[in-house]
């Protein structure tokens, strides 16, 4: 320990020591013994390395067995801190530069450090880094609604959340079709994962923007520098990894690289993507297998339940659609499609109508705005609509619309009625013919020709099956 006879460079060189007889002459020599002690404040320990190499060899190789020494001569205490000057300072320079104060180097350190910073993220040569995670603080659990769709994806997000590494859920891959919320899922584990355990290293990127800093970093000459950076997170979130796909083998080789030093590192890995990992095409296989090692967790389309909570959730934070008719939550769960940012964008475009041309927001402007704005999901006919809207036309009740009754009213109903499920389901003839009557498909060609030939030669006819029609085919 430091006393008042003693300086901490003298206990450093007392640490040198114990660490000589601890590894190879050589060992020591490369890695040791260039080190210089720059500082001690009594809880932080500051040593000037030659480079970043040394700096990342030392850490992944000899802290487990370089902290107890710094430990028993510095206190239990104490953290280390690493500072690198830069390759261009003259050894006269270092040499000075040691010898000075404490405050002295720490302005030359930073001087020099953030004039060669390698990465966006990071200044190198620091320990205990402060990586800005890229997280959208808007994307967490609590503003993620919950569905039959996303149920199992968001519980095993939570899990990672609590365990982030511990789990069997690494890597977490999941994957789904376009606005479904895979991004938004993926950032809010982060952001959970940050507030259970702020002292991990969280990081969100997108492949794309991977792959720019990769290509920038070997521009630079610096490829180390940025596979280094990126094993140093504990916590790694890449968004449409499918992008990957095709790419240079040098890039797939550097995200190997990265995944595998963070898998058995113990670190939490999360991946997004549009395509199954079986889907995905133009990837080396031994990335393909690892993506398999965890768990592949599928979003689907949200079901009505899920919209209409969407939606109600939507329109709360919207301002203007707060008190939103439920008749329109209704048209709109209905009639978009399952794609959450077309909802999104449907109940702006809404807000925006009504605000800015002075209208009430109705049902008729819903009906206009999503002609206008959104795919609308076309509407599903069935047989049995079918039967109830031409027995409602004819005001002839279902049970005598099924009976052995042959009048004309009621077997002109019945052949239109066959001709229209013809027209508008996939529905074989003869599952029409056991729908409507207990006819067999024999029966339902004879009705099909002749409602084409009268609708040929009657007016009067023909306007009575497009008007069923029209009626058939209404929103």
């Amino acid at each position: 320990m430091i006393t008042n006879a003693t300086t901490y460079s003298d206990v450093w060189q007392n640490c040198l020591a114990q660490i000589k007889e601890q590894t190879s002459a050589e060992e020591f020599a490369k890695w040791f013994k260039p080190i210089v002690p720059i500082g001690y404040d009594g809880k932080t320990l500051r040593l000037r390395l030659p480079s970043e190499d040394c700096v990342f060899h030392i850490e992944r190789n000899y802290i487990p067995s370089l902290r107890p020494i710094i430990y028993e001569h510095f206190g239990n205490n104490t953290s280390l801190r690493y500072s690198v000057l830069a390759p261009e300072v003259s050894a006269e320079e270092q040499q000075r530069v040691a010898e000075s104060s404490v405050a002295t180097i720490n302005k030359v350190v930073t001087q020099s450090d953030t004039t060669k910073i390698k990465n966006p993220f990071v200044i190198p040569g620091i320990r205990k880094l402060e990586i800005p995670s890229q997280l959208n603080p808007n994307y967490t659990f609590e503003n993620f609604v919950e569905g039959e769709c996303n149920r199992l994806v968001r519980s095993v997000g939570m899990a990672v959340g609590v365990e982030p590494g511990k789990t069997a859920y690494n890597p977490l891959y999941i994957f789904g079709d376009s606005g479904l919320g895979k991004t938004h899922l993926a950032q809010a584990i982060g952001i959970d994962i940050k507030q259970r355990h702020p002292e991990l290293q969280v990081l969100y990127v997108s492949m794309n923007k991977f792959q720019a800093q990769y290509t920038t970093a070997v521009l630079n000459k610096e490829p180390n520098d940025f596979i280094n950076f990126y094993q140093m997170v504990d916590v790694l979130i890449i968004d449409d990894i499918q992008e990957l796909s095709g790419n240079k083998g040098s890039t797939q080789n550097a995200f190997f690289n990265i995944f595998n030093h963070l898998h058995l590192s113990g670190k939490q890995l999360i991946l997004t993507s549009d395509k199954r990992p079986s889907e995905l095409s133009d990837i080396n296989d031994r990335l393909l297998t690892r993506f398999k090692w965890g768990l592949a967790a599928e979003l689907t389309q949200p079901d009505y339940e899920t919209k209409v909570k969407i939606i109600h959730n939507k329109a709360r934070k919207l301002e203007g659609a707060e008190n939103i008719p439920e008749e329109v939550v209704t048209y709109f769960a209905e009639n978009i499609n399952g794609n959450i940012r077309e909802i999104e964008g449907a109940l702006s475009a809404l807000v925006a109508n009504a605000k800015f041309l002075g209208r009430k927001i109705t049902i008729t402007l819903a009906k206009e705005v999503l002609k206008t704005y959104v795919k609308i999901s076309p509407k599903e006919i069935s047989i049995e609509s079918i039967r109830k809207i031409v027995c409602d036309y004819f005001n002839i009740d279902e049970p005598t619309f099924d009976s052995p009754k042959r009048t004309r009213d009621i077997a002109q109903a019945r052949q239109i009625a066959m001709y229209l499920c013809k027209q508008h389901t996939k529905s074989p003839l003869s599952a029409i013919g056991a729908a409507i009557g207990g006819k067999n498909h024999a029966t339902v060609l004879h009705a099909c020709k002749a409602v084409t030939n009268l609708m040929e030669t009657d007016k009067s006819f023909l306007q009575i099956v497009e008007e069923i029609n029209r009626r058939v085919t209404a929103k």
